[in-house]
């Protein structure tokens, strides 16, 4: 599934085909162009839940090209949509140039599209270099998921093939975002951590001079 909204529970038609979606007015429409990722974390649902055949953002058939991505979007109009946002199962930044592509495409028919990237931020050590600039004019909104309150936690809940250093990379990444886009975001999710680390988390976010969002909890 490449293009879809979500709805309902995760397994149970949560994430729905945008062939299936309805109307769009108002909607958030998820971009799904990979099954890479640098980690493998413990809550993944990747991990942790067996979806069923018809509802899974596995890219069975292989990742989109550029033409194919552009071509299921020439079929909406994204003048009613809410907001375009690029995650998936894969970290949406294992294919930077590629997302560029499809939104300098798009903002070329839509130039008032809201764009967001959710990401796990490792990009700059995924292509050994400052890609930040990259996100410039492309996108609105920059949600970078933190996890965890220090680098021990972050490690054992993603197992980042970049090991320990990941944690300060996604910080870095986020101070570096910060000069390139308009909203840059951190997030964590409530019931799964608690209180006491949340506050540690909101106070990092308070350092790096970014937003912490608390994500609520989904079965």
């Amino acid at each position: 599934m490449v293009l879809y909204t979500v709805t309902g529970k995760v397994g149970e038609e949560g994430y729905l085909d945008i062939a299936k979606s309805g109307d769009l007015t108002g909607k958030n429409i998820y971009v799904n162009m990979t099954n890479k990722c640098p980690c493998s974390c413990v809550f993944c649902l990747r991990q942790t839940k067996k979806q069923q055949e018809n509802n899974t953002l596995w890219l069975k058939d292989g990742e989109p090209s550029i033409e194919e991505v552009l071509e299921l979007f020439s079929k909406y109009d994204l003048n009613i949509i809410n907001e375009l946002v690029f995650c998936g199962f894969g970290e949406p930044l294992e294919r930077l140039e590629d997302v560029c592509a499809v939104i300098d495409s798009l903002k070329n028919t839509y130039p008032n599209l809201k764009v967001r990237l959710n990401t796990i931020g490792l990009a700059n050590l995924i292509y050994g270099r400052d890609v930040t600039p990259e996100l410039e004019g492309r996108f609105d909104t920059v949600s970078i998921s933190l996890n965890a309150p220090d680098e021990n936690e972050f490690l054992e809940l993603t197992r980042s093939r970049y090991g320990i250093q990941s944690y300060a990379a996604i910080k870095d990444f986020a101070v570096l975002a910060k000069r390139y886009v308009p909203h840059v975001v951190m997030t964590v999710v409530d019931k799964v951590m608690p209180e006491d680390k949340i506050k540690r988390c909101r106070q990092i976010c308070k350092d790096l001079g970014v937003t912490l969002r608390v994500r609520p909890f989904e079965n």
